[in-house]
């Protein structure tokens, strides 16, 4: 059970009493007859042959209250493409399967290339963008969640939690950030929030100072979460990465375009587990170590764009003050573990602390060598201003990939 504890700059909805999930779901039942519901569930194929996307969808399948379940699909060939409608059409409500690789949205996503205007790279930021697109163009609901298809400890109370504080129409919030402890098999999980971006958060505060975006972001208990929900009006301008930036990338555009109190977190899960990546110690280009320079770059750049100038000195004052405050943290996160019976390698997240530390390093290098890099998706306004038509093309590509290839 959690506190009512209020951190940070950011709203927090708690769990103090495990209310009963037919209780919430009667309520979002009534709330999306005014205001109506939908789910984005962005996947790669091989989450459908892995152990946790079945039982996702057995469980959706036994939620009442969605309008629309929209669904991303990458890496899949057309013979995968046949499995997949198969494999979706078991959920009641109604769904489309955005093939990302097949050849209508290829086709789409070539002419949007052309005008500068599409993702440059394939993975998560761009599988989300298309399906929020698709969000836009449908026009079947007001509210949308957002969540991984890795979850193996996943129940439909998660997602009646996630998506409840932007269904109720009493309430203001137009962008809700999950949050769950990252416990599971005796293990404290989550490297990369634990050891990088909350350090990471207070090296930069101690150097620059008490700003307002690095308050905001700490005030999130779990900033990386895959977890989301929205009104689908902050689709239109919200401009997102395409790389392991995704979540902080959407955390900063929710600072840039609502006040704080539009804004808040919800605790969704007593435990949370998922898929992990390598840490990839030798290899800057794959796993935790990737995705480390890929986060660290988001907050440079955002910061560069409040007015904040970055050095070699720069860095390798952040690069220093992280690294006594990630040691710091290890043991914090040790005695927790111990008092609770929890396994925790000091050895392995003092090695993980290390490679962050020299991933700073590398951030800064990349940042400084490419002062012209331009990760962001572009809006959703900004691509349907240049092709007026974009919505329609986008919504028959999909019609005609579910009318040929129907499931048996």
């Amino acid at each position: 059970m959690g506190d009512f504890y209020q951190n940070g700059i950011i709203t927090t909805l708690h769990n103090l009493s495990n209310r009963p999930i037919e209780d919430v779901e009667e309520e979002l039942t009534r709330f999306a007859r005014k205001r109506p519901l939908a789910l984005i569930l962005p996947s790669l194929f091989s989450e459908l042959e892995g152990p946790a996307l079945g039982h996702i969808i057995d469980e959706i399948s036994k939620v009442p209250y969605l309008s629309e379940i929209v669904i991303g699909l990458d890496r899949a060939n057309e013979e995968q493409f046949r499995y997949a409608r198969s494999f979706f059409n078991k959920l009641p409500q109604h769904h489309r399967i955005l093939w990302n690789d097949g050849p209508r949205l290829r086709a789409l996503d070539a002419e949007l290339q052309t005008l500068k205007l599409a993702p440059k790279e394939a993975g998560k930021g761009r599988n989300v963008w298309y399906c929020m697109g698709y969000v836009l163009a449908s026009g079947r609901a007001e509210s949308v969640a957002l969540h991984d298809c890795d979850v193996v400890t996943y129940s439909r109370e998660m997602l009646a939690r996630l998506i409840y504080p932007v269904a109720n129409p009493q309430f203001n919030y137009e962008f809700c950030k999950g949050f769950y402890a990252r416990v599971a098999d005796g293990k404290i999980n989550g490297r990369v929030s634990r050891l990088l971006v909350t350090p990471l958060l207070r090296a930069l505060k101690r150097v620059f100072g008490e700003i307002e975006y690095l308050q905001f972001l700490d005030s999130f208990r779990y900033p990386l979460a895959g977890e989301f929900s929205f009104r689908r009006d902050v689709l239109t301008d919200i401009r997102i990465p395409s790389d392991w930036g995704l979540e902080i990338g959407v955390l900063s555009e929710m600072q840039r375009n609502y006040a704080n109190n539009r804004l808040c977190q919800v605790d969704i899960a007593d435990q949370y587990d998922h898929k992990h990546q390598n840490l990839s110690l030798d290899d800057k280009n794959a796993g935790l170590s990737k995705m480390s320079i890929d986060i660290t770059k988001s907050l440079f750049r955002k910061l560069a764009t409040q007015g904040y100038t970055f050095n070699t000195e720069t860095f390798r004052s952040v690069k220093a003050t992280y690294f006594r405050i990630a040691l710091d943290f290890v043991e914090t996160y040790h005695n927790d573990a111990m008092m609770n019976g929890l396994q925790l390698d000091i050895h392995e997240e003092e090695m993980a602390v290390e490679m962050f530390s020299r991933n700073i390093i590398t951030a800064g290098e990349q940042f400084l060598s490419n002062p012209m890099e331009t990760p962001f998706i572009p809006s959703w306004s900004r691509v349907s201003s240049a092709m007026p038509e974009v919505f329609d093309r986008l919504i028959e590509a999909v019609e005609l990939d579910h009318q040929e290839f129907m499931a048996e």
